[in-house]
């Protein structure tokens, strides 16, 4: 049964995560040298491979005891929030420029950066852990998506404007205080539960 209420709590945690990090700037460079809509087709299929892995995770996951799987998910939800808090971020990152600017050459080069820069990435980790959560695929995978394209569209769209207003260092603390929350919450289910 598809819950709005966990696909809007998933969309804020992975939207913020993934904010600072580098998708949305790699979009950014794409996106000014590209198509915005050849780029965006790339990307989109890109997290739509990588939510599916994460759901998949997340399912096995809800394999295992109760207590068990809110102890891990506490556990990487800390471990999350360190990350965030602790990596260092680089101001540009390297795109290859596809040799043509045809449909399927740019959204390849989307989705190739994507898969690649992104796999093992944290909000990937964050899904897989959120589905074992909610133990709702259907809504931890929209709103997992939904999220990962705003930061794609954004980026693709003009990210930089963002980050003019709002501090990428406000930006990385909010979504690890909301980390931190997430794993205070599972660590209080797996001890009183």
């Amino acid at each position: 049964m598809f819950s709005f209420t966990i696909a809007a709590v998933v969309f804020g945690v992975i939207f913020l995560a993934e904010l600072p990090d580098k998708t949305a700037l790699a979009g950014l460079m794409l996106g000014t040298r590209y198509r915005a809509s050849y780029v965006f087709a790339g990307v989109a299929a890109a997290f739509l491979v990588h939510v599916g892995l994460a759901i998949a995770a997340g399912s096995v996951l809800t394999l295992l005891p109760h207590r068990v799987v809110e102890a891990v998910v506490g556990v990487l939800f800390l471990a999350g929030a360190a990350v965030l808090l602790l990596k260092k971020h680089d101001d540009e990152e390297e795109v290859r420029k596809p040799a043509d600017q045809s449909f399927w050459k740019v959204s390849g080069a989307g989705f190739m950066m994507i898969l690649v820069a992104e796999f093992g990435d944290l909000t990937q980790i964050m899904t897989a852990n959120l589905a074992a959560r909610y133990d709702n695929p259907l809504s931890v995978g929209v709103g997992a998506v939904l999220a990962l394209w705003a930061v794609a569209g954004l980026g693709i769209l003009g990210g930089r404007a963002l980050m003019r207003y709002v501090p990428l260092k406000l930006i990385t603390k909010v979504a690890a205080g909301v980390m931190a929350l997430l794993a205070g919450l599972s660590l209080y289910e797996a001890i009183t539960g």
